[in-house]
């Protein structure tokens, strides 16, 4: 179990993290709000993928038409097609546009703090726009790396420039880069996916559902319901990350600068 404190810096982390996402977005949407608010502000790519995104965030993929998006903007369907060919590039553009706002410090001598950073912050940016997420997972990767949104790369090169100065290899850095955003993605999906059936109950088992499981079939997953119904994201990607870099730093060839690093 991790310590209090280890708990309580995870959770102020969190905070801070999911503050600054929110910021940011707010800032986004509201220059997009007030570039149409007369029906008279130019229309942009940018204002176009921060309306569409407006509307993911508060219905889902499925709420988000063109049509709809055309009435959000007080504008002619047709004029948005200059901006997205279909609803196919719309959505690509909102993993771009999200994307886009995580910020990789490639210059940070210490590799291992970075890619904490950068983990705590794709966290916040998926609790900030839940439904945005299943984008960021897919629509990357169903389209071969030259042709997708540039955007959606950046976090990629930088993470590469960041790794390779600190003495990486190329292809010790694309590892590096792989497991830290397959953990990150599995990480979110969990914690986004964590529902509590009657959160109303005081009894852990009842409160998960648990108690539908037969007890001779499902002893361990029933024991484990107080520790399933405490479950915290921060401290548990926190636990993840610890794992990851340590099992990096003992099987890849880490610069001697870097092996104590990453524990911050």
């Amino acid at each position: 179990m991790s310590p209090p404190s280890a708990a309580r810096d995870a959770v102020a982390r969190d905070a801070v993290a999911r503050d600054a996402v929110a910021k940011g977005a707010v800032a986004k949407g509201a220059v997009a709000k007030g570039a149409v608010a007369k029906g008279d502000g130019k229309i942009t790519r940018d204002v176009v993928l921060a309306a569409a995104l407006e509307i993911v965030d508060r219905d889902g993929i499925d709420g988000l038409s063109m049509r709809r998006l055309a009435r959000a903007l007080n504008r002619d369907p047709m004029i948005l097609y200059r901006h997205a060919p279909n609803k196919a590039a719309l959505l690509d553009g909102i993993a771009e546009t999200v994307l886009l706002q995580l910020k990789v410090d490639s210059a940070d001598p210490d590799w291992a703090a970075q890619l904490r950073t950068v983990a705590r912050n794709y966290r916040a940016l998926a609790l900030a726009h839940p439904h945005v997420l299943p984008l960021l997972v897919t629509r990357p990767l169903a389209t071969p790396l030259g042709l997708r949104p540039q955007g959606t790369l950046r976090p990629l090169e930088d993470v590469l420039t960041l790794l390779t100065s600190a003495g990486f290899s190329g292809p010790e850095a694309l590892h590096v880069y792989r497991a830290l955003f397959g953990f990150l993605h599995g990480h979110v999906l969990n914690e986004l996916q964590e529902l509590v059936e009657n959160p109303d109950e005081t009894d852990d088992l009842l409160r998960l559902g648990l108690h539908r499981l037969p007890i001779a079939e499902f002893p361990l997953l029933r024991g484990l319901a107080p520790v399933l119904a405490s479950y915290d994201g921060a401290t548990e990607l926190e636990r993840g990350l610890d794992i990851l870099l340590t099992g990096l730093t003992t099987t890849l060839p880490v610069p001697a600068e870097g092996r104590q690093a990453g524990h911050r």
